[in-house]
């Protein structure tokens, strides 16, 4: 059996474009990172397709110069985009400066270098490689979130690209005898046609199972977090504050339960809106995630009840924490929310080792009904005492 190379890159821009089409289709409603993947792909298949129309064209005329150039502003945009679309599915924020000035300056002397061979072919093939660096870095390291294995098939798949790349970039610009077109049958052309067609099916595969393990990450993130505010929802909360109530009997150090509750909440959404009650639960949210240290956990407990397990912390600390917090939401709520906005709350801690997450909760709980029956707008520990009122 006969493959030229032509018919080598025509399979694999047929595979590209069916990608292209067959990506929103198959992904369904997407996010930030899987826009830029399918634009990245629909760019790189529309590259290669006018690549192949430049070769029925004549040579060195100003359709093949506008075909070609067009050609590689739509590979190199293409890889860009997917640089950039790896970062975010491996939890980092994409760095566009240099990938996106090396996908402007590649068509850009292309098509000013259009007449002299070597330039164009050596100044276009070195740009992909090094666009190419971006992508396999983008993969390479280390992620910030869990991401699979397949990771470093795309890895391997775009390194023999790139070597492919700059093999054909250097016959091009510095050995023209040899390399005269990149259709000719030269073994580089030969290898980088294989190699291409591999890397776009690894690249199929890479999108949808990055894809997947976003898909996978957001169920988790549902399934620990409630969906209006962002904190712990309750179970989760119970589960990891458990574990931390453990941490603190093995090492000894204090651990409080802060138990919060907005006072007048039905009068909230009675006098300004449902929507105002929901910016209210998302401003104490915020403010409690944005108050706490690390190790810390807040939770929304349950309508208008947020609880919080404070490590390595004792009454003293937890009382500053709710003074803070106090002081914070009725200086801020007018502002932010344009009503104001007050708690009652109940502290208690970890008395002995042998003492349970369920009775702390609810030595807090009960205080914090002890401070809504004294008039709210206050705080008390589990043995009555008022720490703090409004």
């Amino acid at each position: 059996m006969h493959l030229d190379i032509a018919t080598l890159l025509f399979a694999m821009t047929v595979c590209m474009v069916t990608m292209a089409v067959a990506l929103p289709a198959v992904m369904g409603r997407v996010d930030e990172p899987a826009r830029r993947a399918q634009a990245g792909v629909v760019l790189q298949g529309m590259g290669w397709a006018l690549l192949l129309m430049s070769g029925l064209v004549d040579r060195g005329s100003m359709a093949d110069r506008a075909l070609s150039t067009a050609a590689m502003a739509g590979i190199i945009f293409g890889l860009a985009l997917n640089a950039a679309a790896f970062d975010l599915w491996c939890g980092r924020a994409p760095d566009n400066r240099m990938p996106m000035l090396i996908a402007i300056a590649l068509p850009l002397g292309y098509g000013l270098g259009f007449s002299s061979y070597p330039f164009r072919v050596g100044w276009a093939n070195g740009l992909l490689t090094l666009e190419m660096a971006f992508v396999v870095a983008a993969v390479w390291r280390k992620p910030v979130v869990p991401v699979g294995k397949w990771r470093w098939l795309l890895v391997v798949s775009l390194l023999a690209q790139m070597v492919v790349t700059l093999w054909r970039g250097v016959l091009g610009a510095f050995f023209m005898e040899s390399y005269p077109t990149f259709l000719s049958p030269h073994p580089v052309n030969y290898a980088f046609a294989i190699i291409a067609n591999a890397t776009t099916v690894l690249s199929l595969m890479a999108i949808l199972l990055a894809h997947r393990d976003e898909a996978a990450r957001k169920l988790e993130r549902l399934a620990t977090l409630d969906g209006l505010t962002g904190a712990l929802n309750r179970r989760a909360w119970m589960t990891l504050a458990a574990t931390e109530l453990s941490v603190s009997v093995r090492y000894l150090h204090p651990v409080a339960v802060l138990m919060i509750d907005l006072d007048h909440f039905k009068q909230i959404n009675d006098s300004h809106g449902h929507d105002a009650g929901d910016r209210a639960l998302m401003f104490v949210a915020r403010a409690l995630q944005a108050a706490v240290r690390p190790g810390d956990l807040v939770c929304r407990f349950g309508g208008e009840e947020f609880c919080v397990l404070m490590t390595h912390a004792d009454a003293a600390a937890a009382k500053a924490f709710d003074e803070r917090m106090r002081a914070y939401v009725a200086e801020a709520a007018e502002r932010e929310l344009g009503f104001a906005l007050s708690y009652s709350a109940g502290i208690a801690m970890r008395m002995s080792a042998e003492d349970r997450l369920e009775a702390i909760v609810k030595r807090a709980d009960e205080a914090m009904y002890g401070a809504k029956a004294q008039g709210r707008s206050r705080t008390l520990d589990a043995h009555g005492l008022r720490l703090q009122a409004a």
